[in-house]
């Protein structure tokens, strides 16, 4: 049993990129699809596929690099976790290293980027964030 899905994902993307793979396999699930979706259109990873190979499926994420094999993803932290829930209105958005990374939140118009929420002026839980 996993209590807690998204660090599960995070991890696997972290160690994914230690070890050069150019994917990684995630139990797939709403929550993870929608937040490599936001991996994907923020330029983090290279792509991401839905595989039904099992009941619950499997989500597959492309890893991407730079052109010299840096790791485009260089920190990757959960902020909210089982334990302690972080949410945080439109005007309180974390800036992550400045605007140079994102945050991804949970909002009700679904998983979005800090930059999206921003724009759509709604707030959420805060899931994690990358830079």
């Amino acid at each position: 049993m996993m209590t807690d899905p998204i660090a599960d994902m995070l991890t696997r993307i972290r160690n994914g990129l230690m070890s050069r793979k150019k994917a990684v396999d995630i139990r797939g699930s709403k929550l993870n699809v929608g937040i490599a979706r936001v991996f994907k259109d923020e330029g983090y990873i290279a792509d991401y596929k839905v595989m039904d190979l099992t009941a619950q499926g499997t989500l597959r994420v492309y890893l991407k690099y730079g052109p010299d094999g840096e790791e485009i993803i260089q920190k990757l932290s959960r902020a909210s976790k089982p334990s302690r829930r972080v949410y945080c209105g439109v005007d309180e958005i974390p800036s992550v290293m400045g605007g140079l990374g994102i945050a991804v939140l949970s909002t009700p118009k679904g998983i979005l980027s800090d930059r999206e929420c921003r724009r759509e002026r709604v707030g959420g839980e805060v899931l994690c964030t990358v830079s």
